[in-house]
């Protein structure tokens, strides 16, 4: 008989991570889904997740695997498609998600289709075509939910690998986006066309994606808990095209007040101030900061009114690396590794974004003793103080 369905998951699970190397060793895909076929009839989001995780755990890089992992969805297509739709209530984070990515895939039918109809000859449909990818542009904020919020939780139980595969793909449709958007303004039809299409097939494949394993995944593993932490989260992140859905959180979404220092006064080094005016003052300085203990964990961030880059809580406890894109991880971990070691107590980089020009600083902390205590992160827009010139003294002040 061909179908083995009462395989034991830990057997399953070797024949489908062999199924994986031989496709990145180069066995055709005919013959990878003939095999898979006669594995098993259909294969769980937590298998594939499982199988990721696996693989990366065994020394395959993550590089590999988002390079191989479009061939991993064709394979596993066949099988995940036949899945009922998933079924969540209103109000759900993931129901807002779904809605998003309808959303998502009807922008990228119409940029398909506005590619389609001008064959080619873009300067007449330039300026429609670009407003759709300025619109497509704001799934970064559909990405950001999912990095800031849903994969914390997946690393709290265990599974780190899916997302950092899925995340390179994010950074990867963010970079086609730009380009095509860049391309298209300096009139290279070519180029501009080829990376949105690519932009746009890439995230409809991200939509299959989401929706077939890392969503049955989380819905399977998730607490009440962990759905309202993700949903206060999402709310603070913000949503792309959609007005999210109520009824989920209450209307005091605030999670509640810390009781660890029980409103008592902070005898600081050079004053005393209450746990409440600590946490305005943060709130009102003119940058944004966080802080990474010395276990590389996130242990803080300040909410001023007008943050640089999106956060939530879903970051406080995440190691730091799970924080950033995976190709640049390894530029955070040499800067703990230095500011651990004592080698160096300040990075420091500047780069534009958006019509803005941000200056980012990494402090080493340390105690009285000189020991490591962690790592401030302090961000500022710095555009307006570059422009200043001459002089205004206090008295000029109106």
């Amino acid at each position: 008989m061909d179908v083995m369905p009462e395989m034991p998951d830990a057997a399953k699970q070797e024949m489908l991570k062999s199924i994986i190397r031989d496709l990145h060793a180069g066995v055709s895909r005919q013959e990878i889904k003939r095999r898979f076929r006669a594995l098993v009839r259909d294969v769980s989001a937590d298998e594939i997740g499982r199988m990721e995780q696996a693989l990366i755990r065994e020394g395959m890089p993550e590089s590999e695997i988002k390079g191989m992992c479009d061939v991993h969805v064709e394979v596993f297509r066949e099988s995940l498609a036949g899945a009922p739709r998933l079924q969540v209530p209103e109000g759900h984070p993931v129901a807002d998600l779904m809605a998003e990515n309808r959303a998502a895939e009807a922008l990228a039918g119409e940029v398909l289709a506005v590619l389609e109809k001008a064959a080619g000859a873009l300067a007449p449909v330039a300026r429609h075509l670009d407003g759709l990818l300025a619109t497509l542009a704001k799934i970064d904020l559909h990405y950001l939910k999912k990095e800031n919020e849903l994969f914390p939780v997946l690393e709290s139980l265990g599974i780190s690998g899916p997302p950092k595969v899925m995340w390179a793909h994010h950074d990867d449709i963010r970079a086609l986006v730009k380009a095509a958007r860049a391309h298209l303004a300096e009139s290279q039809e070519v180029r501009a066309e080829g990376a949105a299409k690519d932009a746009c097939y890439k995230i409809r494949d991200m939509v299959f994606k989401e929706e077939h394993i890392l969503f049955p995944m989380a819905l399977s593993r998730f607490s009440e808990a962990d759905w309202m932490r993700v949903a206060r989260g999402c709310r603070e992140i913000g949503y792309a095209w959609i007005e999210p859905s109520r009824g989920f959180l209450p209307e005091d979404s605030s999670p509640p007040p810390s009781t660890a220092a029980d409103g008592g006064i902070l005898n600081l080094g050079t004053g005393r101030l209450t746990p409440e005016l600590v946490d305005l003052l943060l709130r009102h300085l003119p940058f944004d900061v966080s802080f990474v203990d010395a276990e590389d964990r996130v242990q803080y961030y300040s909410e001023g009114k007008e943050r640089i880059f999106p956060r939530s809580p879903g970051v406080i406890g995440r190691n730091v690396e799970n924080c950033h894109p995976p190709k640049s991880v390894h530029m955070v971990r040499e800067i703990l590794s230095r500011f651990r070691s004592g080698e160096r107590d300040v990075a420091e980089f500047w780069i534009e974004l958006g019509g803005k020009f941000l200056h980012i600083r990494y402090f080493a902390v340390r105690d009285a003793a000189g020991d490591y205590k962690g790592c401030l992160e302090v961000m500022q827009d710095v555009t307006r103080i570059r422009a200043l010139e001459g002089q205004r003294r206090l008295l000029e002040w109106a």
